[in-house]
């Protein structure tokens, strides 16, 4: 959809223009914080199975996430590099979270036009599942509680915005995110 991508463009570019003094103090507080460089860099799959580079702030440290990580990984400030994502067209606004390898891999057929989709900051999924880390911190065993339960019900809530997506239905998923 030309809309959606112009959509797209638009709001990451002055997003991340209107942003950039704030995501500059967050990456540096974030690099004192893990002893590294503050950004995370990491392989997802993207829109026809194809592989990139997602970017987000760096939240653990030696395998432990941080106070302040834990912080903006609960306010999802982490997210706010993938505008970078959005403006050069690995991702969009709204689609299904992007996953790392493995996941998709396992789609049944009709799962998989999922990937006819570019992956998105937010989506119908995202939303429910805001506090996933919770949740399976609950868990006995939450690998197997992610994999039957919240990757099944993340799949369908995503098969229902690919047959309904319009970006009026993405004005609506970006408004209940933000509020």
């Amino acid at each position: 959809m030309v809309s959606k991508r112009i959509f797209d463009i638009f709001f990451s570019f002055f997003g991340l223009l209107f942003l950039l003094p704030i995501l500059l103090l967050i990456v540096v507080i974030a690099s004192i914080d893990t002893s590294s460089f503050g950004i995370f860099f990491q392989t997802r799959i993207g829109q026809y199975g194809t592989k990139f580079t997602i970017y987000k702030i760096k939240t653990f440290k030696n395998k432990k996430p941080t106070p302040f990580g834990t912080f903006i990984r609960r306010k999802k400030i982490d997210e706010l590099p993938q505008l970078i994502n959005i403006l050069i067209g690995d991702m969009s606004f709204v689609g299904p979270r992007p996953d790392i390898e493995g996941f998709y891999d396992a789609l049944d057929e009709n799962s998989k036009q999922l990937l006819q989709l570019k992956p998105g900051l937010t989506c119908q999924a995202s939303i429910k599942y805001s506090n996933e880390d919770e949740i399976l911190t609950l868990q006995n065993d939450p690998e197997t509680y992610n994999k039957t339960v919240i990757f099944p019900d993340k799949i369908k809530m995503n098969l229902d915005y690919f047959q309904k997506r319009s970006l009026l239905l993405d004005l609506k998923i970006i408004w209940r995110t933000i509020f």
